[in-house]
């Protein structure tokens, strides 16, 4: 019989909960295995009362620790006190599973030394993709690639948002009210708008993928919340849809990371991801491009992945945590391979602002005058790298009367 315990009974905890439930007898049949659900974690036992599982509420983590508990399933989230939690659990011999992206992100390293040092597994895939399976078919299934590259779409929040702003020609801000209405979006939506959360997300990928440890921190971020209605009237004109992508690609010289948003081709299998699901595509030497979709968040999604990792561990006892590389990746923040950039310049000399983007750029479209407003210059620039493009539109900055300029990388 296996014990679990979970940390914490919101909309996760309880999804957890009622998987394990409700998969009793298909799992025993499957693998012989019991499962028995005996404790469950909440700050106020009276609140949760009337929910299914209330006779097996505690307060007491403690009480926890010391129970024969096999399992330990931590859906807290947040640093604290998941963090001192788990650590505890670990260093007690406790298996872990957690969804916690926050604590792997920041604590990922530490924590599977630990379990390794106990001879214990700590599971993590709900951390990332949600209800999409990728962690074990990075660690297991693509193990005879190099892994190249990755592109995704790492948060549901976001990607409603912009859905909404492309198909509906929303505002930002009406697109994020919808959103916070359905349960999408918090009340404080900034970890998901600016970008944070795909970044710890792409920075826990990375970490697997390239074995190199790479710090949330030093990715290049830029949220959507200074994108508007004219930037999808220009992509649409181009063939374009936005995205927020959370990008990272080997190179010579490190690794590539950012979280910001692109224009990618409105036909693409990246463009057809739509509102609150997520999309993954792992590059390898010798597979090429593999696709993984799916809802990224809510109950049962992550519950699903939660539940995949407590099997993987009644299922595979002896097997030990993998652990992150104690070195640290060198993080490249530009885009340094030849590509097409959608510009806006607003200027009041147009005609000056047009000369020196003709001059300045072999291969420049400058947008008819019906898309143009009289303060605003619009065009598609090609085959630049980034740092070529800033140094170009730095001195079209300061030899121009311009008040900003937005630019947008084109994805493949």
């Amino acid at each position: 019989m296996a014990s679990i315990a979970i940390l914490g009974y919101g909309v996760v905890g309880t999804g957890t909960a009622e998987l394990i439930n409700k998969n009793k007898e298909r799992f025993k049949k499957i693998t012989g295995e019991e499962l028995k659900l005996s404790n469950i974690l909440v700050r106020n036992i009276e609140k949760h009362k009337q929910k299914k599982d209330s006779k097996i509420l505690t307060d007491n983590f403690e009480h926890i620790l010391k129970s024969p508990v096999d399992i330990i399933v931590e859906v807290m989230g947040g640093i604290n006190p998941a963090y001192k939690y788990v650590k505890k659990a670990l260093a007690s011999k406790k298996h872990v599973v957690t969804a916690n992206k926050d604590l792997m992100a920041e604590h990922g390293k530490e924590l599977l030394d630990i379990a390794h040092e106990n001879g214990v597994t700590l599971n993590f895939e709900a951390s990332v993709g949600g209800g999409i399976p990728i962690l074990k078919p990075l660690m297991e299934c693509l193990t005879g690639n190099e892994i190249v590259s990755i592109k995704a779409i790492l948060n549901g929040t976001t990607n409603f948002i912009l859905s909404k702003m492309y198909n509906e020609n929303m505002s930002y801000e009406d697109a994020l009210k919808i959103a916070q209405d359905l349960g999408f979006a918090e009340s404080n939506p900034d970890s998901d708008v600016l970008g944070y959360d795909a970044a710890r997300k792409l920075s826990i990928l990375s970490t697997i993928a390239y074995d190199k440890k790479i710090n949330w921190k030093d990715i290049h971020i830029e949220g959507i919340t200074n994108i508007d209605a004219d930037d999808f009237k220009y992509a649409k004109a181009n063939g374009y849809n936005i995205k927020l992508l959370a990008i990272s690609r080997k190179e010579e010289d490190g690794i590539f990371a950012s979280v910001q948003p692109v224009i990618v081709d409105k036909n693409s299998e990246l463009s057809k991801i739509e509102n609150e699901l997520n999309a993954i595509v792992i590059k390898g030497d010798a597979v090429g491009d593999v696709v993984f979709s799916g809802k990224g968040a809510g109950m049962f999604p992550t519950a699903s992945a939660v539940f995949g990792d407590i099997a993987d561990i009644i299922q595979n006892r002896n097997k030990r945590s993998i652990q992150f590389n104690s070195e640290n990746a060198s993080i490249q923040t530009l885009y340094n391979y030849k590509s097409n950039w959608l510009v806006r310049i607003k200027t009041t000399d147009k005609i000056n602002t047009i000369c020196s983007l003709t001059g300045n750029f072999k291969n420049c479209h400058i947008f008819k005058n019906e898309l143009n407003p009289k303060d605003e210059v619009v065009a598609i620039v090609k085959e630049e790298t980034e740092n070529d493009l800033n140094c170009k539109l730095e001195e079209i900055k300061t030899s121009s009367h311009t008040e900003y300029i937005k630019k947008f990388l084109h994805i493949r």
